[in-house]
């Protein structure tokens, strides 16, 4: 018994020191670590060389067509009859939050807003849906029902855009949930500009409506059809 404690009390002794007894010499080769520490990762530090490149240097330049995130190109100046060869949407504003209006808060003195403050075009709705399939409908689902491809992997807080309460929502309340985030849902401020935002939530509020349409909501000239009973199929003998 007592052999066997000595032996072990002589191994750990043997690796202590194996470990520890070199700690502070210098030497011309990196010292071997058994638990590296984060200070010495490889990554690169401003104005400081690194291995990892041929020439020694950390930073780099970026890769030619680099832009911040959520920057928007500027356009080339075009008359409204070459405006279809441009494609994308833009907009003269296309920035990110800078104000303190309605355009760019989404409230009204000290309450939530409501309407789009941008001119609601086929290119706009484009936009819109380019942006929230882009951006939201990972979580919230193609169709906004909060069944997106997050929820089948166990983000299961995600709310449907459908229901009752969002619906009747402000959507100056859902332009500042978009900016600044909420719960479990980050802020898209730094990455969404504003008039991308407004795009989102006409494209929602069409999604919405789509969702939960009344008769009342198809026109006039279409009601008839919707209105018409539904033909009763013949019967047939046995």
């Amino acid at each position: 018994m007592l052999r066997g404690f000595l032996v072990i009390f002589l191994l750990c002794a043997i690796a202590i020191l194996a470990v520890f007894g070199f700690r502070g010499q210098t030497g011309t080769q990196p010292p071997t670590e058994v638990f590296p520490d984060m200070v010495r990762q490889m990554k690169v530090r401003a104005q400081a060389p690194l291995d990892f490149f041929a020439d020694g240097r950390g930073p780099r330049l970026p890769v030619a067509g680099t832009v911040p995130i959520g920057y928007e190109m500027p356009k080339p100046e075009t008359t409204q009859s070459h405006a279809a060869e441009v494609g994308s949407w833009s907009h003269p504003e296309a920035s990110f939050s800078a104000g303190t209006d309605y355009y760019n808060t989404g409230k009204m003195r000290d309450h939530w807003g409501t309407g789009i403050p941008l001119e609601v075009t086929p290119e706009l709705m484009e936009r819109g849906q380019q942006r929230f399939n882009i951006t939201c409908a990972m979580c919230h689902g193609a169709g906004a029902a909060g069944n997106g491809i997050t929820k089948q992997y166990g983000l299961a807080t995600v709310v449907s855009l459908q229901d009752e309460r969002i619906r009747k929502m402000s959507d100056g309340e859902i332009f500042n949930t978009i900016t600044s985030g909420k719960n479990t849902m980050m802020a898209y401020g730094p990455n969404i500009i504003v008039p991308d935002r407004w795009a989102i939530i006409a494209y929602l509020r069409a999604l919405q409506r789509s969702q939960n349409a009344t008769i009342a909501d198809v026109p006039e000239e279409h009601r008839a059809e919707l209105e018409k009973p539904a033909s009763t199929p013949p019967a047939t003998g046995k």
